[in-house]
Protein backbone atom coordinates (compact mmCIF):
# COMPACT_ATOMS: atom_id res chain seq x y z
CA UNK A 1 0.00 0.00 0.00
CA UNK A 2 2.50 2.63 1.08
CA UNK A 3 5.86 0.93 0.83
CA UNK A 4 7.42 -0.29 -2.38
CA UNK A 5 10.12 -2.60 -1.16
CA UNK A 6 10.19 -6.31 -1.81
CA UNK A 7 11.00 -8.68 1.04
CA UNK A 8 14.36 -9.78 -0.34
CA UNK A 9 15.64 -6.33 -1.31
CA UNK A 10 17.39 -5.49 2.00
CA UNK A 11 19.53 -8.62 1.76
CA UNK A 12 20.97 -7.93 -1.68
CA UNK A 13 24.75 -7.64 -1.51
CA UNK A 14 25.06 -8.60 2.15
CA UNK A 15 23.57 -11.45 4.15
CA UNK A 16 22.61 -9.41 7.22
CA UNK A 17 21.85 -5.88 8.34
CA UNK A 18 24.98 -6.03 10.53
CA UNK A 19 27.09 -6.50 7.39
CA UNK A 20 25.35 -3.52 5.83
CA UNK A 21 26.24 -1.44 8.88
CA UNK A 22 29.90 -2.45 8.70
CA UNK A 23 30.09 -1.68 4.99
CA UNK A 24 28.57 1.77 5.45
CA UNK A 25 31.18 2.62 8.05
CA UNK A 26 33.47 3.55 5.15
CA UNK A 27 31.34 6.66 4.54
CA UNK A 28 31.52 8.01 8.08
CA UNK A 29 34.40 10.48 7.59
CA UNK A 30 33.26 14.14 7.70
CA UNK A 31 35.08 16.83 5.71
CA UNK A 32 35.51 20.21 7.40
CA UNK A 33 35.66 22.15 4.13
CA UNK A 34 32.50 20.49 2.80
CA UNK A 35 30.72 20.99 6.13
CA UNK A 36 31.60 24.70 6.20
CA UNK A 37 30.40 25.06 2.62
CA UNK A 38 27.06 23.36 3.40
CA UNK A 39 26.62 25.56 6.46
CA UNK A 40 27.30 28.80 4.59
CA UNK A 41 25.11 27.99 1.57
CA UNK A 42 22.25 27.38 4.00
CA UNK A 43 22.76 29.99 6.72
CA UNK A 44 23.52 32.99 4.48
CA UNK A 45 20.45 32.47 2.24
CA UNK A 46 18.35 31.97 5.38
CA UNK A 47 19.49 35.32 6.77
CA UNK A 48 18.80 36.95 3.40
CA UNK A 49 15.31 35.37 3.10
CA UNK A 50 14.49 36.25 6.72
CA UNK A 51 15.49 39.87 6.11
CA UNK A 52 13.51 40.01 2.88
CA UNK A 53 10.48 38.57 4.69
CA UNK A 54 10.80 41.29 7.33
CA UNK A 55 10.91 44.09 4.76
CA UNK A 56 7.95 42.60 2.87
CA UNK A 57 6.02 42.38 6.16
CA UNK A 58 6.72 46.03 7.05
CA UNK A 59 5.38 47.08 3.65
CA UNK A 60 2.28 44.85 3.95
CA UNK A 61 3.29 42.90 0.83
CA UNK A 62 1.46 39.67 1.67
CA UNK A 63 2.01 38.36 -1.84
CA UNK A 64 5.76 38.39 -1.10
CA UNK A 65 5.65 37.48 2.60
CA UNK A 66 4.12 34.04 2.02
CA UNK A 67 6.61 32.69 -0.57
CA UNK A 68 9.55 34.25 1.28
CA UNK A 69 8.39 32.63 4.52
CA UNK A 70 8.07 29.27 2.79
CA UNK A 71 11.61 29.53 1.41
CA UNK A 72 12.88 30.58 4.84
CA UNK A 73 11.11 27.59 6.40
CA UNK A 74 12.77 25.23 3.94
CA UNK A 75 16.17 26.68 4.78
CA UNK A 76 15.42 26.41 8.51
CA UNK A 77 14.59 22.73 8.03
CA UNK A 78 18.02 22.32 6.44
CA UNK A 79 19.66 24.19 9.34
CA UNK A 80 17.87 21.89 11.78
CA UNK A 81 19.19 18.87 9.90
CA UNK A 82 22.71 20.31 10.06
CA UNK A 83 22.12 20.62 13.82
CA UNK A 84 20.95 16.99 13.71
CA UNK A 85 24.20 15.89 12.05
CA UNK A 86 26.18 17.87 14.61
CA UNK A 87 24.38 15.90 17.32
CA UNK A 88 25.60 12.68 15.74
CA UNK A 89 29.15 14.06 15.46
CA UNK A 90 28.73 13.68 11.72
CA UNK A 91 29.02 17.18 10.31
CA UNK A 92 32.48 18.51 11.15
CA UNK A 93 35.44 16.25 11.84
CA UNK A 94 35.92 17.75 15.32
CA UNK A 95 33.48 17.30 18.18
CA UNK A 96 33.95 20.82 19.48
CA UNK A 97 32.98 22.33 16.14
CA UNK A 98 29.91 20.09 15.94
CA UNK A 99 28.78 21.01 19.45
CA UNK A 100 29.20 24.77 19.11
CA UNK A 101 27.53 24.92 15.71
CA UNK A 102 24.75 22.69 17.02
CA UNK A 103 24.18 24.89 20.08
CA UNK A 104 24.19 28.04 17.96
CA UNK A 105 21.70 26.66 15.45
CA UNK A 106 19.48 25.64 18.37
CA UNK A 107 18.80 29.34 18.94
CA UNK A 108 17.30 29.66 15.44
CA UNK A 109 15.44 26.33 15.57
CA UNK A 110 14.25 26.87 19.19
CA UNK A 111 15.67 23.44 20.02
CA UNK A 112 18.04 22.85 22.98
CA UNK A 113 20.94 21.02 21.39
CA UNK A 114 22.31 18.75 24.15
CA UNK A 115 18.87 17.81 25.47
CA UNK A 116 17.58 16.99 22.00
CA UNK A 117 20.77 15.06 21.18
CA UNK A 118 20.23 12.75 24.17
CA UNK A 119 16.57 12.11 23.34
CA UNK A 120 17.45 11.46 19.70
CA UNK A 121 20.21 9.04 20.68
CA UNK A 122 17.64 7.05 22.66
CA UNK A 123 15.41 7.00 19.58
CA UNK A 124 18.25 5.49 17.56
CA UNK A 125 19.05 2.88 20.20
CA UNK A 126 15.45 1.73 20.83
CA UNK A 127 13.52 2.37 17.63
CA UNK A 128 11.17 -0.47 16.72
CA UNK A 129 11.31 -2.04 20.20
CA UNK A 130 7.74 -2.47 21.44
CA UNK A 131 8.95 -2.72 25.03
CA UNK A 132 11.04 0.47 24.93
CA UNK A 133 8.73 3.02 23.33
CA UNK A 134 8.20 6.58 24.46
CA UNK A 135 11.36 8.66 23.93
CA UNK A 136 11.94 10.51 20.67
CA UNK A 137 9.29 8.51 18.81
CA UNK A 138 5.81 9.00 17.43
CA UNK A 139 3.56 7.30 19.99
CA UNK A 140 2.42 4.05 18.41
CA UNK A 141 0.00 1.46 19.82
CA UNK A 142 -0.47 -2.10 18.67
CA UNK A 143 -3.94 -3.20 17.60
CA UNK A 144 -4.27 -5.31 20.76
CA UNK A 145 -3.26 -2.39 23.00
CA UNK A 146 -5.69 -0.07 21.28
CA UNK A 147 -8.62 -2.49 21.54
CA UNK A 148 -7.85 -3.16 25.21
CA UNK A 149 -8.14 0.54 26.11
CA UNK A 150 -11.38 2.13 27.34
CA UNK A 151 -13.36 4.18 24.88
CA UNK A 152 -12.09 7.56 26.13
CA UNK A 153 -8.47 6.40 25.79
CA UNK A 154 -9.09 5.18 22.26
CA UNK A 155 -10.66 8.54 21.40
CA UNK A 156 -7.60 10.33 22.82
CA UNK A 157 -5.25 8.21 20.71
CA UNK A 158 -7.37 8.83 17.62
CA UNK A 159 -7.19 12.57 18.32
CA UNK A 160 -3.40 12.39 18.74
CA UNK A 161 -3.11 10.55 15.43
CA UNK A 162 -5.33 12.97 13.52
CA UNK A 163 -3.28 14.80 10.84
CA UNK A 164 -4.42 18.18 12.16
CA UNK A 165 -2.97 17.34 15.58
CA UNK A 166 0.03 15.34 14.39
CA UNK A 167 1.25 17.82 11.79
CA UNK A 168 -0.35 21.07 12.96
CA UNK A 169 -0.92 21.40 16.69
CA UNK A 170 1.84 18.93 17.56
CA UNK A 171 4.80 20.82 16.05
CA UNK A 172 3.57 24.08 17.62
CA UNK A 173 3.36 22.38 21.01
CA UNK A 174 6.83 20.86 20.63
CA UNK A 175 8.79 23.88 19.45
CA UNK A 176 7.08 26.55 21.55
CA UNK A 177 6.38 24.65 24.78
CA UNK A 178 8.06 21.28 25.34
CA UNK A 179 11.40 22.51 23.99
CA UNK A 180 11.42 25.17 26.72
CA UNK A 181 11.83 22.53 29.46
CA UNK A 182 13.67 19.17 29.44
CA UNK A 183 10.47 17.26 28.63
CA UNK A 184 10.84 13.57 29.45
CA UNK A 185 14.07 14.22 31.38
CA UNK A 186 12.87 16.42 34.23
CA UNK A 187 14.72 14.27 36.80
CA UNK A 188 17.62 13.16 34.64
CA UNK A 189 20.24 15.57 35.93
CA UNK A 190 21.30 19.14 35.46
CA UNK A 191 22.75 18.63 31.98
CA UNK A 192 19.27 18.60 30.42
CA UNK A 193 18.24 21.66 32.43
CA UNK A 194 21.41 23.52 31.48
CA UNK A 195 20.79 22.77 27.81
CA UNK A 196 17.16 23.90 27.79
CA UNK A 197 17.52 26.89 30.08
CA UNK A 198 20.76 27.96 28.39
CA UNK A 199 19.02 27.84 25.01
CA UNK A 200 16.08 29.82 26.39
CA UNK A 201 18.43 32.51 27.73
CA UNK A 202 20.32 32.65 24.42
CA UNK A 203 17.05 32.96 22.48
CA UNK A 204 16.00 35.79 24.80
CA UNK A 205 19.28 37.66 24.42
CA UNK A 206 19.27 37.37 20.64
CA UNK A 207 15.63 38.45 20.51
CA UNK A 208 16.35 41.49 22.71
CA UNK A 209 19.31 42.42 20.51
CA UNK A 210 17.31 42.21 17.28
CA UNK A 211 14.34 43.93 18.90
CA UNK A 212 16.45 47.01 19.50
CA UNK A 213 16.42 47.47 15.74
CA UNK A 214 13.02 46.14 14.60
CA UNK A 215 10.91 45.46 17.71
CA UNK A 216 9.53 42.29 19.29
CA UNK A 217 6.34 42.37 17.24
CA UNK A 218 8.30 42.14 14.01
CA UNK A 219 10.39 39.26 15.36
CA UNK A 220 7.29 37.31 16.34
CA UNK A 221 5.47 38.12 13.09
CA UNK A 222 8.40 37.00 10.93
CA UNK A 223 10.18 34.23 12.83
CA UNK A 224 7.35 32.33 14.49
CA UNK A 225 5.53 31.45 11.24
CA UNK A 226 8.86 30.33 9.76
CA UNK A 227 9.66 28.14 12.78
CA UNK A 228 6.19 26.61 12.93
CA UNK A 229 6.08 25.84 9.20
CA UNK A 230 9.56 24.30 9.44
CA UNK A 231 8.38 22.30 12.47
CA UNK A 232 5.43 20.92 10.53
CA UNK A 233 7.71 19.87 7.69
CA UNK A 234 10.15 18.30 10.14
CA UNK A 235 7.47 16.31 11.97
CA UNK A 236 6.10 15.11 8.64
CA UNK A 237 9.54 13.94 7.53
CA UNK A 238 10.15 12.12 10.82
CA UNK A 239 6.72 10.51 10.63
CA UNK A 240 7.17 9.21 7.08
CA UNK A 241 10.61 7.85 7.93
CA UNK A 242 9.19 5.44 10.53
CA UNK A 243 5.42 5.15 10.09
CA UNK A 244 5.14 3.35 6.77
CA UNK A 245 3.23 0.13 6.12
CA UNK A 246 6.06 -2.40 6.29
CA UNK A 247 7.94 -0.78 9.15
CA UNK A 248 9.73 -2.83 11.81
CA UNK A 249 8.35 -3.41 15.30
CA UNK A 250 9.21 -6.30 17.61
CA UNK A 251 9.09 -7.25 21.26
CA UNK A 252 12.28 -7.00 23.28
CA UNK A 253 13.05 -10.74 23.07
CA UNK A 254 13.13 -10.71 19.26
CA UNK A 255 14.20 -7.13 18.61
CA UNK A 256 17.44 -6.58 16.70
CA UNK A 257 19.01 -3.11 16.53
CA UNK A 258 20.42 -3.53 13.02
CA UNK A 259 17.22 -4.97 11.59
CA UNK A 260 15.30 -2.13 13.23
CA UNK A 261 17.63 0.35 11.54
CA UNK A 262 17.44 -1.19 8.07
CA UNK A 263 13.85 -2.41 8.03
CA UNK A 264 12.28 0.18 10.33
CA UNK A 265 13.39 3.29 8.43
CA UNK A 266 12.26 4.31 4.97
CA UNK A 267 14.00 5.64 1.90
CA UNK A 268 11.86 8.66 1.11
CA UNK A 269 12.86 9.30 -2.50
CA UNK A 270 12.20 12.99 -3.19
CA UNK A 271 12.92 15.25 -6.17
CA UNK A 272 16.37 16.85 -6.19
CA UNK A 273 15.36 20.26 -4.85
CA UNK A 274 13.52 18.67 -1.91
CA UNK A 275 16.49 16.40 -1.21
CA UNK A 276 18.63 19.52 -0.93
CA UNK A 277 16.28 21.33 1.44
CA UNK A 278 15.92 18.19 3.57
CA UNK A 279 19.66 17.46 3.59
CA UNK A 280 19.20 13.91 2.24
CA UNK A 281 17.40 12.85 5.42
CA UNK A 282 15.07 10.80 3.21
CA UNK A 283 17.89 8.25 2.92
CA UNK A 284 16.92 7.39 6.44
CA UNK A 285 17.58 3.66 6.51
CA UNK A 286 21.26 4.29 5.70
CA UNK A 287 21.36 7.01 8.34
CA UNK A 288 20.01 4.61 10.98
CA UNK A 289 22.41 1.87 9.94
CA UNK A 290 25.35 4.25 10.38
CA UNK A 291 24.34 7.53 12.02
CA UNK A 292 27.88 8.89 11.75
CA UNK A 293 27.59 9.33 7.97
CA UNK A 294 27.43 13.06 7.11
CA UNK A 295 24.28 13.95 5.18
CA UNK A 296 26.40 15.15 2.27
CA UNK A 297 27.78 11.61 1.85
CA UNK A 298 24.47 9.72 1.99
CA UNK A 299 23.94 9.92 -1.81
CA UNK A 300 27.35 8.24 -2.19
CA UNK A 301 25.96 5.30 -0.20
CA UNK A 302 23.11 4.78 -2.67
CA UNK A 303 25.48 5.04 -5.62
CA UNK A 304 27.78 2.44 -4.07
CA UNK A 305 24.94 0.12 -3.02
CA UNK A 306 21.98 0.51 -5.42
CA UNK A 307 20.02 -2.18 -3.53
CA UNK A 308 19.48 0.30 -0.72
CA UNK A 309 17.78 2.73 -3.11
CA UNK A 310 14.87 0.29 -3.48
CA UNK A 311 14.67 -0.75 0.18
CA UNK A 312 11.55 0.60 1.93
CA UNK A 313 11.24 3.10 -0.90
CA UNK A 314 8.54 5.75 -0.63
CA UNK A 315 7.64 8.34 -3.25
CA UNK A 316 5.85 11.62 -2.61
CA UNK A 317 2.60 9.98 -3.66
CA UNK A 318 2.94 6.88 -1.51
CA UNK A 319 4.28 8.89 1.45
CA UNK A 320 1.03 10.83 1.80
CA UNK A 321 -0.83 7.56 2.30
CA UNK A 322 1.24 6.96 5.43
CA UNK A 323 -0.67 9.68 7.27
CA UNK A 324 -3.63 7.31 7.70
CA UNK A 325 -1.53 4.53 9.29
CA UNK A 326 -2.02 4.51 13.05
CA UNK A 327 -1.62 1.03 14.59
CA UNK A 328 0.87 -1.81 14.49
CA UNK A 329 -0.88 -5.08 13.67
CA UNK A 330 1.19 -7.81 15.30
CA UNK A 331 -0.72 -10.52 13.42
CA UNK A 332 -0.11 -9.06 9.96
CA UNK A 333 3.27 -7.48 10.90
CA UNK A 334 2.41 -4.16 9.33
CA UNK A 335 1.01 -0.72 10.11
CA UNK A 336 -2.74 -0.40 9.56
CA UNK A 337 -5.43 2.28 9.60
CA UNK A 338 -8.23 2.54 12.11
CA UNK A 339 -10.60 1.69 9.28
CA UNK A 340 -8.74 -1.60 8.68
CA UNK A 341 -9.92 -3.02 12.01
CA UNK A 342 -12.57 -5.67 11.45
CA UNK A 343 -15.85 -5.02 13.30
CA UNK A 344 -15.30 -8.19 15.34
CA UNK A 345 -12.03 -6.73 16.67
Amino acid sequence: MTSERSDDTPRLGFSSSAEWARALGAFRTPTNQRALFELLVTLLPFVAMWTATYFAWTRHMLWAVVPLSILSSGLLVRLFLIQHDCGHGAFFAHRGANDWVGRSLGILTLTPYAHWRRAHAIHHSMHGNLDRRGVGDVDTLTVAEYLARPRWARWRYRAYRHPLVMFGIGPTYIFLLTNRVPAGFMRSGRRHWLSTMGTNVAIGLVAVGIAQAIGFTAIAAVHLPIVLAAGMIGVWLFYVQHQFEHAYWSDKANWDARDAALLGSSHFAMPGVLRWFTANIGIHHAHHLSSGIPFYRLPDVLRAYPALAETNRLTLRSAFKCAALALWDERAQRMVRFSDLAPSR
